[in-house]
């Protein structure tokens, strides 16, 4: 029988709410006290930027601008996953698969794929976009395997092409490969095919088949033009794009943008009182949660991981730790609203885990852990105690850390944090060098994000490196879930096994859901509208990777009789 919690408000009510809260740090772009007189900083857009063109803040120089569009580069610019396009637009958001330059696809066994490549497309230099670029490109990551970072290869055996078809042959029966394949830029064979190495490449001149090419290049800012032969041109208003190279908080408020992203203390009272045109949407990207090590003790017994969970009042840390921008997460895993098809009914209260110390203490007390005064103890009277991990500099993160050792000093547990700078703690992650940290868990794709979360194939000991699993879990329940939703193409019982996954996420506790963790959207609609908004969340509102591609083609131009 599952475990359930009462009282407190529903998740729903929850969801629906929207917490307003005062400014809690000063941003200099907010008002700005001085002598007892507030200075109110607003936008001041550039009069030499014209209203077909757009000021996007999404690109930094260290101090200056390297000119790389290599877009399989770590260090490429921002505007090469503009200018490059994939095979499949997903929306990181709910996962959704939008054709690009694959009209259609099709999986007519676990261990093939078949996509159609569209026949209307051209490179930028003029030349057709053809299948064989296609299987070129995947090619190209095979033989240079530093360029593969959606990790095509891990999955495929082979690529052939069969006229307007590009065939996907995988190493195993992997049905859940498709996203992570549709997702690889392509490059023209006429072009790359003459490249000495790759993998340094900077192809300072690009050419895609996206919306945009390369204008001026310089150290502090570059342009992008409007691809006037890019297959969806009747859809790209946008004549020019300009991106500065240097972007403060304060240049974020108070320069102009059409759009930016980053996170920004009263947004309200800064990016919103700069300009009447300023919109935004902080919709969650993801669930921030307490990952405990499950090969060190006591984290290894659910009972005290259950403890803990109904220790915490997540409608707190939620406030504390985002400033109030971002919900408390449920214990499903999923991200909610956006994965809301995929919620299992049978789950109390869409997974969320009301604070009730009663509850907790009987949890510990199921461990051996009892109350003695203001102590929780074993039965040698030592109190429960740990470090919980998280990166310096992780602002959000810490506010988190630090009220979880609040909240959880009241039910006797004493926490102290360990802050290592950031490389720092994704060495301590990834090795089991923790006891809890502070970490994430799930994304748009719903059996990516169990995979990671659950899979053993990821299971290292402590003292060795993972990329995924870091709380070192194991379980042949889960690893044969997993193997089945990998085996079908049956989406009805896809469906079913990611519920029978959310209930062992929900039931296991293998991390604890506190909040979700936000996506920064800053916009500015004086002239261009149709941003994604929370009534039309048709994509994530990111300006990084190739989401942009998605809002581009769905932006209008604001007609001077609108001004």
């Amino acid at each position: 029988m599952r475990w359930q919690m009462s009282g407190g408000r529903t998740p729903r009510a929850r969801m629906m709410g929207r917490w307003r809260r005062a400014a809690i740090v000063g941003l200099a772009a907010a008002a700005v006290a001085l002598s007892g007189c507030s200075i109110q900083i607003t936008s001041q857009p550039d009069p030499s930027i014209g209203d077909d063109t757009m000021l996007i803040n999404a690109d930094k120089g260290n101090p200056f601008f390297t000119r790389n569009f290599n877009p399989y580069l770590t260090n490429t610019r921002t505007a090469s996953r503009w200018i490059y396009e994939p095979l499949i637009l997903v929306n990181p958001l709910d996962g959704t698969q939008n054709p690009w330059l694959a009209t259609e696809w099709s999986q007519p066994d676990a261990r093939t794929i078949v996509m159609t490549i569209r026949d209307d497309v051209e490179w930028s230099d003029g030349e057709d976009l053809t299948p064989d670029d296609v299987a070129f490109t995947f090619q190209l990551l095979k033989d240079n395997p530093a360029l593969d970072i959606k990790g095509a290869w891990q999955h495929l055996e082979s690529v052939e092409t069969e006229g307007d078809d590009v065939i996907m042959h995988l190493q195993t029966e992997d049905a859940p490969s498709l996203p992570i394949l549709g997702q690889t830029m392509i490059v023209p064979e006429h072009l790359w095919a003459d490249v000495k190495d790759p993998a340094t490449y900077r192809n300072e001149t690009p050419v895609g088949t996206g919306p945009f090419v390369l204008g001026n290049y310089n150290d502090q800012q570059y342009s992008m033009d409007r691809n006037p032969d890019y297959w969806q041109a009747d859809k790209i208003e946008i004549e020019h794009i300009i991106l500065p190279s240097t972007n403060s908080q304060l240049d974020t408020v108070s320069r102009g943008y059409d759009w930016a992203y980053s996170f920004i203390s009263d947004v309200e009272g800064t990016w919103g009182a700069a300009s009447p045109d300023n919109k935004w949407w902080f919709p969650p990207g993801g669930v921030i949660a307490l990952m405990p090590n499950l090969e060190v003790a006591p984290f290894d017994d659910v009972n005290v991981r259950r403890g803990i969970a109904l220790s915490l009042d997540r409608e707190e840390i939620a406030e504390t730790a985002s400033e109030g921008y971002m919900e408390p997460a449920g214990q499903t895993g999923l991200i909610l609203p956006n994965q809301e098809e995929y919620l299992d009914p049978s789950i109390p209260d869409e997974g969320m885990i009301t604070q009730d110390t009663d509850a907790a203490l009987e949890a510990f007390e199921k461990a051996g852990y009892t109350l003695d005064g203001d102590r929780l103890v074993d039965a040698d009277g030592e109190q429960l105690e740990f470090a919980l991990t998280t990166a310096n500099g992780f602002t959000d993160w810490t506010r988190a850390a630090q009220t979880v050792r609040s909240q959880l000093a009241e039910v006797g547990v004493k926490v102290t944090l360990k802050l290592p700078q950031p490389a720092g703690y994704q060495s301590a992650i990834s090795n089991g060098d923790f006891e809890m940290a502070i970490g994430g868990m799930g994304n748009g794709d719903v059996y990516q994000a169990y995979n990671n979360l659950l899979s053993s194939e990821f299971y290292v000991p402590s003292g060795e490196t993972t990329a995924n699993n870091f709380e070192r879990y194991r379980s042949d329940e889960a690893d044969a879930l997993l193997a089945e939703y990998r085996e079908t193409v049956d989406t009805d019982r896809q469906a079913e096994i990611v519920k029978e996954l959310q209930g062992i996420v929900y039931d296991e506790m293998p991390v604890i859901g506190l909040y979700y963790g936000g996506i920064w959207g800053l916009f500015n609609d004086a002239k261009f509208t149709g941003w994604p908004s929370e009534e039309d969340p048709y994509m994530i509102p990111q300006n990084y990777d190739s989401a942009p591609l998605g809002i581009f083609t769905r932006l209008e131009r604001v007609k001077e009789d609108d001004k």
